[in-house]
């Protein structure tokens, strides 16, 4: 408990908080809209008008930041959520078949993780079509194998325990007592593991938004935020370093969150 009543906890506490507002509220944080331009302020650095500045549209880029925090950050929910889920269900059945099915399993896991995820992600989303859903269907892709991995060990380990053996005695079926023993017990990995691979996976949409994959303009989005400003680097670049630092600090959050819950299990 005193690890989450540490400065940098409650400081990533009170980030994630505030992003959260963003994803449920935007225009409590937001002082214009994000599609309409404030005048004929075109590129204006940040001042208190304009906190991050104008963009090229003369746009406020603040606005923009704050509106696409939704579309980024539910795309890294849904893949941390698919990953994990999917990669739970396949070292369940892996970790409790055992035996040959245990070992072709794992081999199609060993290949998924010899693929880089953002190769995975790519392939994905090439062939569903751009978006927010492909990219998230894209990323969690890639980090099923890690969860499946972590839930194979534990599914091995837990079902050798006594109270496993007991309820063998008792007779309950096989798939009760992976739902009803196995499953609980062996998931708590994988939950203190989702909120790591959260933070990886912000990134990882962030890129592919950065690439083109995601949202078409004008939708504001992190990771396009920071490319659009490419262009503008020399003369305006807070246009791409302050969608960029906001990325930087809310998985710097994401990750003192996490690492602070860790220490505490």
């Amino acid at each position: 408990m005193r690890r989450l009543l540490n400065p940098v906890a409650l400081l990533s506490v009170l980030v994630l908080a505030v992003t959260l507002v963003a994803v449920i509220w935007p225009a409590l944080l937001a002082p214009y809209d994000p599609f309409d331009s404030v005048g004929t302020a075109r590129l204006e650095p940040p001042s208190w008008d304009h906190l991050f500045g104008t963009d090229a549209l003369a746009r406020d880029v603040f606005s923009r930041v704050v509106h696409g925090a939704r579309l980024s950050l539910l795309a890294a929910v849904l893949a941390t959520t698919a990953g994990a889920v999917l990669g739970a269900v396949i070292g369940l059945v892996s970790g409790a078949a055992g035996g040959r099915v245990d070992f072709a399993v794992m081999r199609v896991v060993d290949v998924m993780l010899a693929i880089p995820g953002i190769l995975l992600a790519l392939i994905v989303v090439a062939s569903l079509g751009f978006g927010a859903v492909s990219i998230a269907i894209g990323v969690g892709l890639g980090a099923t194998g890690s969860f499946a991995r972590v839930m194979r060990a534990q599914v091995m380990r837990v079902r050798n325990e006594e109270y496993i053996e007991a309820a063998r005695t008792m007779g309950l079926r096989r798939p009760t007592i992976l739902l009803r023993h196995v499953l609980p017990n062996a998931s708590k990995p994988i939950v203190a593991m989702a909120s790591t691979e959260l933070a990886l996976a912000i990134l990882a949409v962030s890129a592919l938004s950065f690439l083109g994959f995601g949202a078409q303009p004008p939708t504001p989005e992190w990771g396009s935020l920071v490319s659009d400003g490419r262009q503008f680097i020399a003369t305006a670049p807070w246009l791409s370093i302050m969608p960029g630092s906001v990325i930087l600090v809310v998985v710097l959050a994401v990750n003192g969150v996490a690492r602070n819950l860790g220490g505490n299990r």
